[in-house]
């Protein structure tokens, strides 16, 4: 997926059960990459996007992501657009769907109390090792090593979305579609909100919406927001989950 995958499970599990929970969420994840990656030439994805596989011929998992992309297309005015680079690129919603799907997994599992991070889509259940909420930091978009504030709770999905060159990993990866260019004015885009696979999405078409973005995001129901613009404004809900 081309980003660093933490996993912590506070659950009192055995170094056995653990290992074999952890082997199954990175399989999965190695699973997604595989299928959604679009630097590999092999991947399911591309094959797609080169005509090379029919709709019909799909995995169900690359149907399903596709149907949704569909959907969030039409909710957010065409802001989330998986074709905005001039092929297909679902990873603004495949990232957080694949987290999302783990986590789920494993709470049925029986693991209530988990926190999973790929670069910055973090899915929270339950509590740390401390007893305490999940404290999250949102990551400083000019400075790698702080944060601008942090979060806390017991079940969370956080998303992050940035727009700028050599601060974050992927670099201005989101584009505003209407002007088919590197999306401007929002520095960092965070929402808040129970599914992660959604939360990514919102996430990436607010960044791509730039500084309108920020009046979408007030609108959006049952998600909160931390959003950082390019002249260095930290803006945030009011009922965001802020950690003391």
């Amino acid at each position: 997926m081309g980003t660093p995958v933490s996993l912590d499970i506070a659950d009192d599990r055995s170094t056995t059960e653990l290992t074999a929970l952890a082997d199954e969420v990175f399989a999965w994840l190695r699973e997604v990459d595989a299928r959604f990656s679009t630097y590999r030439t092999d991947s399911e994805v591309c094959r797609f996007d080169r005509g090379e596989l029919l709709l019909s011929e799909a995995s169900a998992d690359l149907r399903r992501v596709l149907e949704r992309c569909a959907d969030l297309w039409g909710a957010t005015d065409g802001f989330f657009d998986a074709y905005a680079t001039g092929r297909l690129d679902p990873s603004g919603y495949v990232k957080g769907w694949a987290v999302q799907v783990a986590s789920d997994r494993l709470r049925a599992a029986g693991v209530d109390n988990h926190c999973l991070n790929a670069g910055g889509d973090v899915r929270v259940r339950g509590r740390s090792s401390t007893g305490l909420p999940w404290r999250i930091g949102v990551r400083h978009p000019w400075n790698p090593s702080s944060v601008c504030l942090a979060l806390t709770g017991t079940d969370l999905a956080v998303a992050t979305s940035v727009a700028t060159s050599g601060v974050y990993e992927r670099g201005p990866h989101v584009r505003d579609p209407r002007r088919g260019a590197p999306a401007r004015g929002l520095r960092s885009v965070t929402v808040v909100g129970h599914d992660l696979g959604l939360a990514d999405a919102y996430a990436t078409a607010a960044v791509a919406m730039g500084v309108a973005g920020i009046g979408w995001l007030d609108r959006l129901p049952a998600h909160q927001h931390v959003v950082v613009t390019d002249d260095a404004r930290c803006l945030h809900s009011t009922n965001l989950p802020l950690s003391a």
